[in-house]
């Protein structure tokens, strides 16, 4: 009877977890309808201020393709007679998905097969972290430091989603790759490298080098250099696309470019950078500090700080050149590697002992990913209340 009855109370916390899913999707489509129609033209503080009148500017009215997403909202605005409501129905999809796709990259870091209550919340919880806020590191909540989740930008929203599952397909194939990929393996990978990639290529630019160095390191393995040589070849049309998008945004025409300034990203809202950086990632580093010495042996562990790592160097020290100086564009694949990052930071958090210093360790990190989730919740409730995202 007991063993019945916690299973019930499971799949009942299951379901509520389902409904608080729920709820976030619904504050996602309240948020993306109300910047989708947002006047950016008034002055001061702009209501709902976010790229996407923008981005949805930029296909509808300049014609201007350098994003899948600019396709989806072409046909969307069409079916729904020039509203944006359908956009906006279809990023608060993509936003509540990434919940799920984020479930399943939980459960392969921790190990689990079955999925319950407490992995959907931890998932939900990781979609909402934001920088450790300190007024006078920096002014803004998001703008001064570097965030793993926004809610102003879809073709971040929409790139995280694809890439979440993308790199989860890709430790499950490299589980067994030097056996043989199935062509229906090969192809599915090689699809979702190119969607991830035509949606923003701040994935691919951090995860195809460190892709690249493993699959070096496993040809001094033994592993059959045809089996190599299949996986590596799966993101060879990603490449082609980046080409694509290199002669969109940086073509001659355009007076763009990409310059190296290490720091200049970094510095421009924040006014401590260096302490930027570490609240950025507080939680990490610290659950870093100490399990490293035991799990740095994981290839899971070693790739998403080497992608971590590579990710956080392009955002250091490459800026773009011409009218997009001040974006920072190279944030953006910093960001999501700080997403992964405090995903398998969370499951290593869990996972610590609880005996002896331990139990001290593991309380201090689930205190400071507190912080980092009370920042979020707090940044995301003002934003669906009204705010931009240049918020104090």
């Amino acid at each position: 009877m007991n063993r019945e009855g916690s299973r019930n109370n499971s799949i009942t916390f299951r379901w509520i977890a389902h409904a608080i899913v729920a709820i976030y999707g619904a504050a996602c489509l309240w948020l993306y309808y109300h910047q989708s129609i947002a006047d950016l033209t008034v002055e001061g503080n702009i209501p709902y201020q976010s790229d996407l009148p923008l981005h949805i500017s930029m296909v509808l009215e300049d014609h201007w393709y350098y994003s899948f997403t600019a396709y989806a909202y072409q046909i969307l605005s069409w079916i729904c007679g020039g509203s944006t409501i359908g956009i906006a129905l279809f990023l608060a999809v993509v936003s509540t998905l990434t919940v799920y796709a984020t479930e399943n990259l939980v459960c392969l870091f921790a190990k689990e097969k079955e999925k319950t209550w407490q992995t959907l919340g931890l998932a939900l919880s990781l979609n909402l972290v934001m920088p450790a806020f300190l007024s006078f590191v920096g002014e803004f909540r998001y703008v001064s430091y570097q965030s793993p989740n926004v809610w102003h930008n879809s073709t971040y929203l929409c790139m995280k989603l694809v890439a979440v599952i993308t790199i989860w397909y890709y430790f499950k194939l490299a589980d067994h790759y030097d056996k043989g990929l199935s062509v229906k393996e090969w192809v599915t990978f090689m699809l979702m490298n190119v969607l991830c990639t035509g949606i923003k290529p701040s994935f691919l630019v951090a995860f195809s080098p460190i892709m690249g160095i493993y699959l070096l390191v496993d040809l001094f393995r033994k592993v059959p250099f045809s089996k190599i040589l299949i996986f590596g070849s799966a993101l060879l049309p990603s490449g082609l696309v980046i080409l694509w998008q290199n002669a969109v945004l940086f073509g001659e025409d355009t007076g763009n470019g990409i310059g190296f300034q290490p720091w200049y990203s970094f510095s421009l809202h924040a006014a401590i950078p260096k302490l930027a950086v570490i609240c950025s990632a507080l939680f990490c580093i610290l659950v870093v500090a100490a399990t490293a010495l035991w799990d740095w042996k994981e290839r899971q562990y070693q790739f998403i700080l080497g992608m971590t790592a590579l990710g956080f160097l392009e955002a250091l020290c490459l800026v773009e050149n011409g009218s997009r100086s001040v974006d920072g564009n190279f944030l953006w694949g910093y960001g999501f590697c700080l997403f992964l990052l405090f995903a398998l930071c969370s499951v290593k958090c869990m996972q610590m002992k609880q005996t002896k210093g331990w139990l001290l360790v593991k309380m201090a990190c689930v205190c400071v990913y507190g912080w980092h989730l009370w920042c979020g919740l707090y940044f995301f409730v003002r934003l669906v209340a009204g705010e931009g995202f240049f918020m104090r």
